[in-house]
């Protein structure tokens, strides 16, 4: 269910206008270096997936650039579809972690290397930044009080993801995008 759930274009395409949104919102605010206009300056992005079915529009990275020319820094808004600079889109990390850390059904790293094409070194770094770096990240400390209290920080974003996952009954898409969207320090903008 959950690797079927990452191959699909309407996922990329309901990820890429909560993009769209939160780049609107942080657009509304102008530039936090100088207060100018920003401007839309999207980016290609050329990320690794276990498929090949996504159109080139959801490859697009949102940013912004300050229209003064003094300043002209770039203001990334959060997304749901890139984590960082990863080069794999953040639902494939997210599904991937989330069927590794899975206490009753956890998939075996051949197995996840076999179903999402990922080398075993890619998984063993993302294995490594989940369990000692993410938990240390100032984005992180800013969201964890929007995390459940007995979710701890060894078992994100697994078990963050199973709870949703609960709450939204079993739909696996709803889970998911909530899952992003907290994880992206946007906790306010709640899946219904």
């Amino acid at each position: 269910m959950l690797p079927e759930l990452v191959q699909k274009a309407n996922l990329y395409k309901l990820l890429f206008f909560i993009d769209c949104h939160f780049s609107e919102t942080v657009k509304d605010q102008r530039c936090p270096f100088c207060k100018g206009v920003l401007h839309q300056a999207d980016y290609p992005r050329k990320p690794r997936a276990p498929f090949k079915n996504i159109p080139e529009e959801y490859q697009k990275r949102h940013s912004l650039c300050c229209s003064c020319e003094k300043c002209r820094k770039r203001s990334l808004p959060p997304s749901c579809r890139f984590m960082g600079r990863k080069v794999y889109f953040w639902p494939v990390i997210l599904i991937v972690m989330a069927l590794r850390q899975n206490k009753e059904n956890s998939y075996s790293t051949g197995m996840l290397m076999r179903l999402f094409n990922i080398s075993r070194n890619t998984l063993k770094r993302w294995f490594k930044f989940f369990k000692e770096c993410f938990p240390q990240q100032p984005e992180w400390q800013q969201i964890r009080g929007l995390i459940p209290v007995n979710i701890s920080n060894h078992e994100i974003p697994g078990r963050l993801f199973y709870t949703y996952l609960s709450r939204f009954n079993g739909n696996a898409l709803k889970a998911l995008i909530q899952c992003l969207v907290v994880l992206t320090s946007q906790g306010g903008f709640a899946i219904k």
